[in-house]
Order: structure tokens, then sequence, then C-alpha cells
């Protein structure tokens, strides 16, 4: 089943305060497109709201089917899945628990496979798999992050939404968190990346958008925006990549 994503001028408003204004995007099946932009600009309501934590105009369509009446639970069960930018762990449960809970769908529906898919989590981060029994809260940055992927990936996701995933990792954990993610692309997993860290969006991604003050104000291949000067001044100077 397609994992498409077409969104048209969706928009957000806290109270009377504008927070998306008519944003209008699409993520085609296996790709990894990138929305990226300064602190505030949008980027984590537009995720909120394409999960359906948050009330908005417009239309968005996953898998052909419009998502305004669909509650959240439903959403995760058709393969859309988010992984925000706190992680969100169970810090009081361990890495295995963690992982299991990902999969809590798949447990009422009596799945068979789900203890092929932990171990193929753990193939995937070998540093889980010694970390298995430990206490999610004792862990680093990087290595949250990845139990946070991980955890996504045990609902089986066919859209991950991942919301800043690079944020607070030293640079050798980005480097391994953005080549992971754009390893997904080769399990068919479609992938909305929104970052702080353009340089690194753009590396991996297929297409990407710039959003400002809740609107976006390009978009285009992500080869392109990374040449393009006002994504160079505003994003790549420096060579930060905030």
């Amino acid at each position: 089943m397609s994992a498409s994503l077409e969104v048209r001028e969706l928009s957000v408003a806290y109270g009377k305060v504008e927070a998306l204004h008519r944003a209008s995007l699409r993520v085609s099946d296996g790709s990894i497109v990138t929305v990226i932009g300064p602190n505030g600009a949008g980027k984590t309501t537009l995720l909120g709201a394409l999960m359906g934590l948050l009330r908005y105009s417009g239309r968005a369509d996953y898998a052909g089917v419009d998502l305004g009446d669909v509650p959240v639970e439903a959403r995760v069960a058709r393969g859309l899945c988010l992984v925000p930018e706190r992680r969100e762990l169970f810090g009081e449960l361990t890495v295995e628990d963690n992982l299991r809970l990902g999969a809590f769908q798949r447990y009422r529906r009596a799945d068979p496979t789900i203890g092929a898919d932990i171990a193929g989590v753990y193939e995937r981060f070998p540093r889980l798999r010694e970390r298995r029994g430990q206490l999610a809260g004792t862990l680093s940055g990087g290595e949250r992050q990845m139990l946070a992927l991980g955890r996504a990936l045990m609902a089986k996701p066919r859209l991950l939404l991942l919301d800043e995933p690079s944020l607070g990792l030293a640079p050798r954990f980005v480097r391994e968190i953005l080549h992971i993610i754009a390893d997904l692309r080769k399990t068919g997993v479609s992938i909305l990346l929104v970052e702080q860290n353009a340089r690194a969006a753009l590396q991996i991604a297929d297409y990407g958008y710039v959003i400002e003050a809740g609107e976006i104000v390009l978009e285009g291949e992500a080869r392109q925006l990374a040449e393009n000067p006002r994504v160079i001044e505003s994003y790549l100077g420096g060579g930060s990549g905030a």
C-alpha cells in the first residue's frame, strides 16, 4: 500500500496566533523529504498536525486517505509514526521493554513476528543490544535517539516523521544517526525529516522545503537547495549547518 503524503494549504493556529500558514508539501513513496528552518518556524507544529495532535485547516492525504477525521491511534495503525524531538522514552523501563512498547498494537493482534523484529532492531543498532537490560533513562543522548528510532520501527511504519533527530547530539552521533536514517530508505520506509541541521539534512534527503515564520518559502531537489544562495547564507554559512 502507498505511503505517500500529500499536504495542501495546512494551517495551524494557537489561539489568534497562526503558527503554520497554508503549507503544502509532498512525500513520495520510499523518499526522504526534509523541512529545514529556524527555531519557531513551524516545523514541529507541522508534524504535530500530521499526527493528529493539533487541529488544523487544509487537507492532508496519507496513502490516498484524508487524515482529517482519523484519530492518532488509527494513524499509527496505518503506518504513520512520529519520533518526537524529546524522544519521550520510558526512562524507568529497560531498552528492550521500550522496544516492546513500540509494538503494543501488534501485541493486540498477537503478531508472531515481534521477536524477529526486535532482533532486527538489535542488528541495526548493535549498541542497543549491548544495553538491552539497561534502563532507558541512563542512556547517552545518541543511544536514546537510537532507541527512539528502534521503538518507532517496532510499529512497522510506512512513513516516519522525525523531529530534530540530531538535536543535542555530539557530531559523531549526528553522522551515525543520519546514516541510519538514510539507510532506512532501503527498507521502503518513507521519511519526513524536520531538522535545524540543514547541511546534514540536505545531504541525505531527496527533496527539501524551507520554512520561515510558518510559511514554506523555498522548495526543490535537495542538491539544488544546498546550492541556493539564500539557503547557503541563512543555513549553511560558517560551516555550522545549524
